[in-house]
């Protein structure tokens, strides 16, 4: 039997944690290293769901979703109390929020959105989904590259979860200002070096201590560290500079969302950055 637009009304629910972030994807040609994750076992059901999002996203030109173990276990703990409950919910009281859930469970990421349902089969939730315009948006997005997904079975009810992410590696402060240097490199300015000197900067504006004094500063932080902001693009490709140094700065405290933490310092040409 088909679902009607009443039915998808009371069946379905979506909601969305967004932070701001570049567009741009990270490049897919890049070697990430990704947080080590609790093993998780995909159902058939599961695989089925996995299968027809990247499908789905195939049709459109997309690449396939990554497989998040971290997004997957703590969809399945949110499945767990939909079918506790015998309801369909973002969140139930006592229950933290899905990016507090994700980051609990592992899972380091800069956006972060959530589908769920509950029908009698897993390819009448996959159609629901898909006849839903925010679902189908979650599930189509071009900027999310991983997926957690959960399906329990329950008295002839299938209760899902798919929780579709944009990861951030897991990368150490060297290989981080390594990618940020290459990117400042490619706008022909040399980067002097990397780190210890520049470092100083990240907590507060300490330039004024460094020697040689920079001529431009700029903090940032991102999800993406192969593209550069567009003011200090700006600035590099002014030629009023010549040598510039890159720090990756220590994360914040623990926060849900993900990102790194940058400071460039940029040097007049000819002037000598130690």
């Amino acid at each position: 039997m088909g679902l009607t637009t009443k039915n998808l009304r009371r069946v379905l629910l979506r909601q969305i944690y967004a932070l701001s972030l570049l567009t741009a994807l990270i490049c897919p040609s890049r070697r990430l290293a990704y947080p080590q994750q609790a093993a998780f076992t995909a159902n058939v059901s599961e695989e089925y769901l996995k299968s027809a999002a990247d499908q789905e996203r195939a049709s459109l030109g997309l690449p396939p979703l990554r497989f998040d173990a971290a997004l997957s276990n703590a969809a399945r703990r949110h499945a767990a109390l939909m079918v506790q409950h015998n309801s369909i919910s973002h969140q139930y009281a006592g229950e933290p929020d899905l990016s507090h859930r994700a980051s609990d469970a592992g899972a380091r990421f800069s956006l972060i959105t959530e589908n769920v349902a509950q029908a009698p089969s897993t390819p009448m939730v996959h159609t629901a989904w898909m006849h839903s315009e925010g679902h189908r948006h979650n599930l189509l997005d071009p900027n999310v590259d991983s997926v957690g997904i959960s399906v329990i079975s329950r008295n002839g009810q299938m209760f899902a979860v798919e929780d579709f992410a944009r990861s951030v590696a897991s990368l150490s402060v060297l290989q981080q200002e390594g990618i940020v240097a290459a990117a400042v490199r490619a706008t022909g300015v040399a980067v002097d070096g990397t780190g210890e000197d520049a470092r100083q900067v990240c907590g507060g504006d300490r330039s004024a201590e460094m020697t040689p004094l920079p001529e431009f500063v700029m903090r940032y932080t991102t999800d993406d560290l192969g593209r550069l902001p567009d003011g200090l693009a700006t600035r590099l490709q002014s030629g009023h500079y010549g040598r510039a140094i890159v720090a990756a700065c220590a994360a914040e405290d623990k926060q849900e969302f993900t990102m790194y933490r940058v400071a460039v310092l940029l040097y007049r040409g000819g002037q000598s950055a130690k």
